[in-house]
């Protein structure tokens, strides 16, 4: 595939004008945790390990290596489960520290290339490089030299996709993972995209999936055989997001303020919570953890608290309520008593804790959540 060139013009038929095409590149460390945790005890190489709980604390799965994957142990897959997969599984316990550090450490070298970068999470980032000079413009060049670099300084690989626009770069950079790079010029997004298989869409999960196989949709190619009403009326409000899609149009910017719209803590118990006493018990350590949490953000205020609570059963409900200012734990107690109700008597597994958040664009002026605090 060739460069992206910052000349290169494409037609949106969407907005019926001509504009220039956006240099978008998405960035995504290759099995992150456990990347770091082979990078810093090399013993680890060639054995399938994975990041994650316990199995007899009913812990998940937050990562594995490409050694575990090949035995079907995936991401948020119970420890039991991938342990039964995969007898001989290493688990290690997380540590967030090192991997904050190697986040860190990829970040500032994003910013070196552009200021507009949007981190989606400690290992994935876009970088609109659209503006930028450094590798004679070039984003493919740019994208080697950020793979090569974060190597160099981290020890880590990272896979890349370049594009023009968000939705494609991110298919892109996991399409010759892992350690690889993947580039989709503007007059390659048609032929691209034509045979792209719609399980590859952000949002296409198994069931969706399944009904468009039914009816004869594999790729993206075969949406768009039905127009927009016809998505609508199939898959509701995300039929016109599939109509566009299907032909590579994505017109989100990439986000250099993304908001937080949540924050939450929750806890799996190693044995069920008999009892609504039992789940009041274990509120102070969570609203606690909590609380710290939230100090360590600002520019955020709270419109909303709630509670979740999973059942032995593995049923789960949540409750929510109104609430400025500072979360009171009086409140999570109420939520607590009442979403214990829901369960008819039935033990607790996980209990959680949250605040929902006010829009910025609705706050006024931005103080933070703990001056707020001070000034009442």
């Amino acid at each position: 595939m060739t460069l992206l060139h910052s000349d290169t013009l494409i037609q949106s038929p969407r907005l019926a004008t001509v504009e220039v095409a956006r240099k978008i590149i998405h960035c995504d460390a290759d099995c992150f945790f456990a990347a770091v945790e082979m990078r810093d005890d090399p013993s680890l190489v060639g054995r399938a390990i994975a990041v994650g709980g316990a199995a007899d604390r009913r812990g998940v799965i937050s990562t594995c290596n490409y050694e575990a994957r090949a035995f079907g142990v995936r991401s948020a897959m119970a420890t039991a489960m991938a342990k039964k997969l995969c007898p001989q599984l290493l688990i290690l316990p997380s540590r967030f520290d090192a991997y904050r550090e190697a986040s860190q450490k990829m970040r500032d070298i994003f910013f070196d290339y552009s200021d507009k970068v949007e981190p989606l999470s400690l290992d994935e980032a876009f970088i609109d490089v659209s503006e930028t000079t450094a590798c004679r413009g070039s984003a493919t060049l740019m994208a080697e030299e950020i793979r090569q670099r974060i190597f160099e300084q981290t020890g880590l690989t990272v896979s890349a996709g370049v594009a023009p626009n968000k939705f494609l770069a991110k298919i892109g950079s996991d399409w010759n993972k892992p350690n690889g790079l993947c580039v989709i010029t503007p007059p390659e997004v048609d032929t691209f995209v034509k045979l792209l298989p719609v399980d590859k869409i952000f949002g296409v999960g198994r069931v969706t999936a399944k009904k468009m196989h039914d009816i004869g949709i594999r790729t993206c190619g075969d949406l768009r055989a039905y127009d927009v009403y016809e998505l609508s009326k199939m898959f509701g409000s995300f039929g016109p997001r599939l109509h566009d899609l299907s032909y590579g149009r994505d017109h989100r910017q990439v986000n250099t303020n993304r908001e937080r719209k949540s924050l939450s803590v929750e806890h799996t118990y190693t044995a069920d919570l008999p009892s609504v006493d039992g789940c009041l018990g274990q509120l102070p350590a969570l609203f606690n953890t909590l609380i710290s949490r939230l100090q360590a953000i600002s520019g955020y205020r709270v419109s909303k608290q709630f509670v979740k609570v999973k059942f032995s059963n593995f049923q789960s409900t949540t409750m929510e309520c109104v609430a400025q200012g500072v979360p009171r734990i009086a409140v999570f107690r109420e939520l607590c008593s009442q979403s214990y109700q829901r369960g008819e008597g039935l033990p607790v597994r996980l209990l959680g804790l949250g605040v929902r958040f006010q829009h910025r664009s609705e706050c006024g002026l931005q103080l933070s959540l703990f001056d707020d605090m001070e000034a009442q």
